[in-house]
């Protein structure tokens, strides 16, 4: 069995929120699987669903996000459920927005519904960061989770949505990476390269030696007729007087 949960916060108020899309995540799964109706169960709302051939439940926990672990922690241990066999969905601040990452254990990054899981469930489960995008200041981080996805947003968060619920079974099947895959290909994103950046090559100079001039019989400036440098140009070249 699995238990697949996406973190938001209750209330209508906080629906369109950046901090939702945890739950917009599991609503878009609970579609596409077509799940069993919501039940209010362990502090939540419960749905089952078959993902995969495997029985499946789906959890939005109504705690507020700061104590989601009291529901998870609750439906896991009544359905003795692995805690690593638990998947998280939940906003990343530290992504660029549509972006995508999964790991295994870790830390929080701060999240205090992550931090909330941690403290019931231990830390060996499947995170999903979802990108929402930092805002640049640490003051107005508050405002930005809290505040309602933009318009122009649902470029990227409707089919970003939409994939997740198309290929969730590849996650339960544990292809992480072939899951990845196919949401970037499906929104259309491309990852961005690592590492330093590419050197480019220095243009040759165009000002040349007088010996690799006078060994290309090029010579774009008179070689010297006497002192060291003609002595040794004649020895290189084999040239007598």
């Amino acid at each position: 069995m699995r238990l697949i949960v996406g973190l938001g916060n209750p209330g209508g108020k906080y629906a369109g929120n950046r901090h939702n899309i945890g739950f917009m995540a599991i609503d878009a799964i609970a579609d596409r699987v077509n799940a069993g109706p919501w039940k209010a169960k362990f502090k939540g709302e419960l749905a089952e669903a078959t993902i995969a051939g495997e029985k499946t439940f789906l959890l939005k926990p109504q705690t507020m996000m700061n104590l989601s672990g009291e529901s998870v922690g609750e439906a896991a241990r009544f359905y003795k459920i692995a805690f690593d066999d638990i998947i998280v969905f939940y906003d990343e601040l530290d992504l660029a927005p549509g972006k995508v990452r999964t790991k295994r254990g870790g830390g929080s990054g701060g999240h205090n519904g992550i931090k909330s899981i941690d403290a019931h469930c231990g830390t060996n489960y499947l995170k999903v960061r979802l990108g929402i995008g930092h805002p640049g200041d640490k003051k107005l981080v508050t405002p930005h989770v809290l505040g309602d996805f933009a318009k122009a947003d649902r470029d990227w968060l409707d089919p970003l949505l939409q994939a997740i619920g198309k290929y969730i079974g590849l996650l339960v099947k544990g292809e992480d990476s072939t899951f990845m895959n196919r949401l970037v290909a499906a929104t259309g994103g491309k990852e961005q390269p690592t590492g330093e950046p590419k050197k480019t090559k220095k243009p040759a100079s165009k000002v040349q030696s007088h010996i690799h001039q006078a060994r290309r019989n090029k010579p774009a400036v008179e070689p010297p007729k006497t002192g060291p440098m003609a002595e040794m140009l004649k020895k290189l070249l084999g040239k007598g007087e």
